[in-house]
């Protein structure tokens, strides 16, 4: 069997930004596109499950029973993340197209160039420290450089049992001094209420994942969200035009330097380097 090439180097942060057919190779090679590690039955799972109405599932948004049709829900998954549109197909490993990967990080450009242009409000957040962390805190870092505001996070707030804090520009979900992968809306509901509580303005911009992105879309925010193929609620509001922009990617993948050159990928298109 031939030897595969190595993915793009990471260990420099500093990397000059891929080609889109440079950057295909590597999503590809370091799966973070391609045959993702998500197996079919847990994308499936949870497709039937937000169908039936779980609002875990939902991501903080609304979506009523206008996808009360699992197989409706596989079409769109298909259409805007690259997921096997058979389903027939109920076993293995799913896909993430990285032709779409890059497509979303190009529409997520043309907003980040807006929100530099405009010197917007910005404010970032992840339910998914271990694998996006640094992803939002590049971004957030370049876009101050580019004369933005990054929001700063009211102190003292509190959602589901833990603290709601700022770590690298980022807001988190933290507990017993360890951030916490969550899916829950309610981290951002807690920001936007103390911003509105302290008569602060709202973000211009929301960049987040999982339901802080969807909270915030919910809300009538301008939000952008990186979502997995077995979180399909993003995909929805994008295709409802709740949310702006979905990125479909494998959102924790072995090693986070990994997600390097999609960072310098998305920074150099939108003008950020």
């Amino acid at each position: 069997m031939a030897r595969m090439p190595k993915p793009i180097e990471t260990s420099d942060r500093s990397i000059e930004a891929p080609s889109r057919a440079e950057l295909i190779d590597h999503l590809v090679r370091t799966r973070i596109a391609g045959q993702v590690a998500t197996p079919r039955e847990n994308n499936l799972s949870h497709y039937r499950k937000l169908a039936n109405g779980d609002r875990h599932y939902w991501l903080g948004l609304e979506l009523g029973d206008r996808w009360a049709d699992e197989q409706d829900v596989l079409a769109v998954m298909a259409e805007r993340c690259g997921v096997v549109d058979d389903p027939e197909v109920r076993h293995g490993q799913d896909t993430i197209d990285p032709e779409l990967t890059v497509a979303g990080l190009d529409r997520l450009a043309a907003r980040l160039r807006k929100a530099a242009a405009d010197r917007q409000s910005v404010l970032f957040a992840t339910g998914h420290p271990g694998g996006l962390l640094d992803v939002h805190r590049a971004t957030a870092a370049a876009l101050r450089a580019a004369g933005c505001e990054i929001v700063v996070i009211p102190q003292g707030l509190v959602a589901d049992e833990g603290s709601v804090w700022q770590f690298a520009d980022v807001a988190v979900l933290e507990r017993g001094a360890t951030l916490w992968h969550t899916h829950s809306p309610a981290p951002m509901a807690a920001i936007l209420d103390a911003l509105a509580a302290e008569g602060r303005p709202q973000p211009d911009l929301v960049v987040a994942d999982h339901g802080w992105a969807g909270c915030a879309a919910q809300r009538g925010l301008d939000a952008v969200g990186y979502a997995d193929c077995n979180d399909p609620a993003l995909f929805l509001g994008e295709a409802e035009g709740t949310l702006q922009v979905a990125i479909p990617l494998d959102d924790h993948v072995r090693d986070p330097r990994y997600y390097d050159p999609l960072v310098a990928y998305l920074l150099n298109a939108a003008g950020l380097r």
